[in-house]
């Protein structure tokens, strides 16, 4: 009762601003007189029209049933005002969106406010959601430093306090700072690889990424695997107080110019791994040439996503050119384009012909990753820290100009060799001179 009294007067003093317009319109919508009255609420799902409802969750929409529903001027959730479309208001239904906001002062009524000032109650529940775990800004945050997550939900309680756990019962005592989408927080003694669990007073969830992920790893620089460069380029793989985990490959040099269109220039923005080898038949089923596809389980590639860790250091931004990630077929490109054992189709050899179009094959579907565009001013920068970036492989379907192409990816084979080109993309931006570090590029699923 104490809550309700509370919501009340907030209430009124809300409807005391509200003002009606009377225009001489006569298709415009008009606000009826009178009291609105529910009969009850159910799911806007037709298929589940037959359901009422005592509560919904946040950010849900629901289906007032009642009579002169259109009296209806302000409508409440607790203390939370919900949005009308008076599109979605005729006198006998009224569909609206459930606030997204968590209330602070729960009541778990409705009230709806008339023209007139006459407020009108009903008792329903707003739930709040378990919290969603969506991502980690790097997933590779050695102990003892600061790690976010992303998500919603994220409550914390007097009673039931919000808590992170990691691998094996591993708890996150210090968390530095803590919104309803965001944490961050010190990443524990003892955290090993695997999965976050967050947990509130409204539930638990668990991550889909991993933390330290190894799953799916092809390029960490370090000998794990063997895989480097391999093709053309022999771009700078190094370690140095940046690092984040051993080696990296660093693309650009600080001086190497892109400019605005993202000019041609594979000098230093270029890395091929070109499966195969100078072997006749090819060795691509073990070693340094190893076919990805044979390292990698590729076969549910529409459900997984490519990943990598990445700092782009502030005093060396980017702000042209897309950088153009492709996995390529035999029939695309090999080490040597000598024959395969068991392969009887056409085996390409070395070349750039998916990035400069020849032999028409810019048409070959490709991640176009570009931060700049979205980035404030147009530059972009990880202000010296490492983030993961993520990219669904079903999204690898653009050609070499951005454009939309079928000819994508369509079975594990076409995942044989990758080749990430800093190049065009059909945007131009702001010339530069960027550094670009990459590490742990993985395939892993994404559900």
């Amino acid at each position: 009762m104490k809550n309700t009294n509370k919501i009340l007067a907030v209430l009124a003093l809300a409807a005391g601003f509200a003002a009606v317009s009377c225009e001489d319109e006569p298709d415009r919508y008009r606000i009826a007189e009178g009291i609105p009255e529910v009969h009850y609420i159910r799911p806007v799902n037709v298929e589940a029209a037959d359901s009422l409802l005592t509560g919904a969750y946040m950010d849900n929409m629901i289906c007032m049933v009642g009579e002169n529903l259109r009296s209806i001027y302000e409508l409440w959730f607790n203390d939370q005002k919900a949005i009308l479309n008076t599109s979605y208001m005729t006198d006998n239904t009224l569909l609206v969106t459930v606030p997204g906001t968590i209330p602070s002062l729960v009541s778990d009524k409705i009230y709806m406010i008339t023209v007139a000032k006459d407020t009108v109650t009903y008792d329903f529940n707003v739930l709040v959601p378990g919290p969603a775990v969506s991502s980690m800004a790097c997933e590779y945050v050695a102990v003892g430093e600061e790690a976010t997550i992303y998500g919603d939900y994220f409550i914390d309680d007097p009673n039931v306090p919000f808590t992170i756990m990691f691998p094996n019962d591993v708890k996150v005592d210090k968390i530095k700072s803590l919104s309803k989408t965001a944490v961050t927080f010190e990443v524990p003694e003892g955290a090993e690889e695997g999965k976050v669990t967050v947990s509130t007073i409204y539930g638990t969830s668990e991550s889909k990424f991993h933390y330290m992920d190894s799953r799916g790893m092809m390029f960490e620089f370090d000998g794990l695997t063997g895989l480097t460069n391999h093709g053309w380029h022999n771009q700078l793989i190094t370690t140095d107080s940046d690092a984040i985990s051993g080696n990296y490959l660093q693309l650009g040099d600080g001086e190497a110019v892109m400019k605005e269109a993202g000019d041609w220039n594979d000098g230093k923005f270029a890395f091929e791994y070109w499966c195969g080898s100078w072997d006749n038949p090819q060795n691509v089923t073990s070693g340094d040439g190893i076919a990805l596809h044979n390292l990698v389980d590729f076969t549910d590639f529409k459900n997984m996503a490519l990943k990598f860790e990445m700092m782009v250091p502030s005093d060396y931004p980017w702000s042209a050119g897309a950088m153009q990630i492709a996995f390529e077929g035999y029939d695309r490109v090999t080490l040597s384009g000598n024959p395969i054992d068991g392969f009887n189709g056409t085996v390409a050899g070395a070349n750039a012909w998916v990035f400069n179009g020849d032999n028409g094959q810019g048409v070959w579907g490709r991640a176009m990753y570009r931060p700049w565009v979205s980035a404030e001013g147009g530059v972009f920068h990880t202000d010296n820290k490492w983030i993961t970036v993520t990219i669904p492989l079903a999204s690898f379907m653009y050609d070499r100009m951005g454009a939309a192409t079928d000819v994508v990816p369509s079975k594990s084979e076409d995942f044989a060799s990758l080749t990430i080109f800093v190049v065009g993309g059909g945007v131009n931006g702001i010339e530069c001179t960027p550094v670009i570090k990459i590490d742990n590029i993985r395939a892993v699923p994404n559900r």
